[in-house]
């Protein structure tokens, strides 16, 4: 195996996900040498380290300023469906932001991705998120995958801890015919287009059949009369949520990046969340029931649905949530393993 693949391997267990927390390429270094199978030098390191983290496919990133390395989130699955967050096609006189697949409007997406799991995360509910799936027959994949799936946990307690399952919640439930959680399927934009707006609503729609119900999450305030008017017609007809941020460009762009989102405490968060001027303009119609047999027909043919199916399952069985990062981040260790 060459050094790239070993790093792959071991880069993973060792690098911080926290980027304030970052790790100093000599310490780096130290800390992989003697997991390595033959000796290399300090010089032929750090030469790996630093274009591997130039590579979105890599688990290395660089802190944007100053000096130091943490596990990368933004791969290149987050990218793509980063992408699949950007409206295309034309765009009004004014908008919000860029309509392209540039680097900025790619950032912009996946900070608004983060922000949205941390929002939903003060409300005690999970937000999933599908990437891989945009790396895959993308086009064809806008209609059957959601961006994330949130999960409202009711047999869940809140605690220091996080979410705690309570297995007597559970057996009441099973004998009520209920499920312990409730899962909303959700598509994210940047913006509504005149011109797109109705192909993201019934994306939103197709993607949500299996699921207790759907929303659609765009981050700019939805301001033209006209666009409000077709979503929220749109939304009464299909009973599909939909909630805008009231983000516009300047502030995502001055907002940290996804991975110290994504790490901020709770306190941290409340500062940002001060930004936002959050507006539910149609709250989604939930059915009773989501159709598991769905999850795990696909589970097999979609990473994305397969790892969900076994995230779900595995937090009920260990009677606790675990967050959806930490618990890829103990699959690839596992692989590796």
């Amino acid at each position: 195996m060459n050094l790239r693949d070993q790093l792959k391997e071991i880069l993973p267990d060792i690098l911080p996900r926290n980027p304030n927390e970052s790790i100093k390429g000599t310490e780096l270094i130290e800390s992989v040498k003697y997991r390595l199978k033959q000796e290399y030098s300090d010089a032929t390191l750090r030469y790996h380290f630093s274009i591997m983290s130039c590579d979105p496919s890599s688990p290395i990133a660089k802190v944007a300023q100053g000096q130091g390395y943490y596990l990368r989130t933004e791969t290149i699955h987050a990218m793509n469906s980063a992408m699949n967050m950007i409206t295309t096609g034309p765009t009004p006189d004014h908008p919000t932001f860029s309509h392209d697949n540039s680097d900025l409007s790619i950032t912009r997406a996946n900070k608004f991705r983060a922000v949205v799991q941390r929002y939903y995360e003060a409300k005690r509910q999970t937000a999933f998120a599908f990437e891989e799936s945009f790396s895959e027959n993308p086009m064809a994949n806008r209609w059957r995958v959601p961006d994330l799936a949130v999960v409202d946990w009711l047999a869940g307690e809140g605690s220091e801890d996080g979410v705690l399952i309570d297995r007597n919640k559970i057996e009441v439930l099973t004998k009520l015919g209920k499920s312990p959680v409730q899962i909303t399927s959700a598509k994210l934009r940047l913006e509504f287009n005149p011109f797109s707006v109705s192909e993201d609503l019934h994306q939103c729609l197709s993607t949500s059949e299996w699921a207790n119900g759907g929303e659609i999450l765009v981050a700019a305030p939805i301001s033209d009369p006209h666009i409000l008017e077709t979503v929220t017609d749109f939304a009464t007809r299909y009973g599909i949520g939909v909630v805008s941020f009231g983000l516009d460009a300047d502030i995502i762009d001055d907002l940290p990046e996804p991975a110290a989102i994504e790490n901020l405490s709770a306190q941290e968060f409340e500062s940002i969340n001060s930004l936002f001027s959050v507006h539910r303009h149609a709250s989604p119609n939930l059915t009773p029931n989501f159709d598991w047999q769905h999850v795990s027909k696909l589970s097999s043919a979609n990473h994305d649905f397969g790892r969900f199916e076994r995230w779900i399952s595995s937090c009920l069985v260990e009677e606790r949530v675990v967050p959806p990062r930490d618990f890829a981040h103990q699959e690839r260790i596992s692989e590796v393993a």
